[in-house]
């Protein structure tokens, strides 16, 4: 008998992690620290908050269907602010706003392949891009990276077959924390172009780079369109994590077939988030700024704080954005090692072997850490418990 789709990929990883936590007490003097999930755990602003319930009271639109690829002002707006970040040229109508970004990604994936094609991503993988290739029956043919977690565009080249559709990257990288830099995405850039499948760029976490210029040109190539596609959150930026708004950018006739999708799956992104979006996008910089000063400084006290663990072993391969990617010093698989850190620290976090095909014994090695919801405080304690392991 035939696998259903969804039998061909695994648990959930987060959900997964959390089962871990059943029937583990923790006393109050040592609090669980839960370093597994990218997501911010605290709501929009009061102001974005109160804009949000004013426009659900006096607004009827609020409440109905709206454009399939998303509400035209949002897209107008999404369009001017890629523009001016990119220093290039973004139309609206090359713009779609989606229910979250991981269905910009399945969106995507859907109007690009077929049964038994192929999609390159870099490993260690983002583990929703991985599951749902799995659950579209693509193949996803993982492409290794070296100790910075940088993806090599040679190595990249020697993957494609007549059957590769497409490359996908995520920066800054989720889970690795790597900012990938402007030469290097171009250079995957030109790879697509050279043959003819499209470049995925998952740009999430965008707004907590910490470079103060563009990440990348590809915006300003003529006829980007018809080899990007750019994916992006307003989850992370405004905390609209509940509301599920994402979006993406591409040409207008991969778009026609993305609607397809979108329609099918969830007819259009609920009104409310995308007025959320929209109010965020043109209130709230000043807002954001403070953010992403507050990511970068609490990826400063990591760094700061890494000295500490590594006379014990440790290694950072990665930081950046919300994760800090580490190698551990165990003699055990990351994924034992994450298990008994739940009741012998108090921590949550997520081994490598969840980013990893099961082949590549480097996920045994590694952990992911997503510190987006700690302050310099709780990063002390986290290290201090790392610190004081002794297996």
């Amino acid at each position: 008998m035939s696998q259903s789709r969804t039998a061909t990929t695994f648990p959930p990883p987060v959900m997964e992690a959390r089962r871990w936590l059943e029937g583990v007490s923790f006393p109050v003097e040592r609090p669980l620290i839960n370093v597994s999930q990218a997501a911010p755990v605290e709501p929009p602003t009061p102001e974005l908050r109160k804009a949000m319930a004013d426009f659900a009271l006096n607004e009827d639109s609020a409440h109905l269907y709206g454009p399939v690829l998303g509400n035209d002002d949002l897209r107008t707006e999404l369009a001017h602010q890629i523009s001016e970040h990119y220093h290039g040229q973004v139309a609206p109508s090359q713009v779609a706003i989606t229910s979250g970004c991981n269905q910009a990604f399945s969106a995507t994936i859907s109007a690009l392949t077929t049964e038994g094609d192929e999609v390159i991503l870099p490993t260690p993988w983002y583990f929703n891009h991985k599951m749902w290739l799995d659950m579209a029956g693509v193949t996803s043919v993982a492409l290794q990276t070296g100790d910075d977690l940088l993806p090599d565009p040679t190595k990249a080249e020697a993957l494609i077959t007549p059957r590769t559709r497409a490359i996908s990257l995520v920066t800054p990288n989720n889970p690795g924390g790597v900012e990938y830099p402007a030469e290097l995405v171009q250079a995957f850039f030109d790879l697509a172009r050279k043959h003819e499948i499209r470049l995925l760029v998952d740009e999430t976490y965008r707004d907590f780079d910490s470079r103060a210029v563009a990440p990348h040109p590809l915006f300003s190539i003529p006829n980007w369109d018809e080899t990007l596609v750019h994916l992006y959150s307003f989850s992370k930026a405004y905390r609209l994590t509940g509301h599920r708004v994402g979006a993406l950018a591409t040409s207008t006739a991969l778009l026609a077939e993305i609607e397809k999708f979108l329609d099918t799956v969830a007819i259009c992104p609920g009104q409310i988030g995308q007025h959320a979006a929209l109010w965020g996008m043109q209130n709230l910089e000043t807002w954001l700024a403070g953010e992403r000063q507050e990511i970068l400084d609490r990826r400063a006290a990591i760094a700061d704080f890494m000295p500490d663990i590594e006379a014990k072993g440790w290694k950072l391969r990665g930081l950046g954005a919300y994760f800090a990617y580490l190698e551990h010093p165990y003699d055990m698989p990351s994924d034992e090692l994450a298990r008994r850190l739940v009741s012998d620290a108090g921590v949550l976090l997520l081994p490598g072997t969840m980013f990893m095909p099961a082949s590549d014994a480097a996920g045994q090695r590694q952990v992911r850490i997503a510190f987006a919801n700690l302050d310099r405080a709780g990063l002390r304690q986290l290290f201090d418990r790392l610190q004081s392991l002794s297996f």
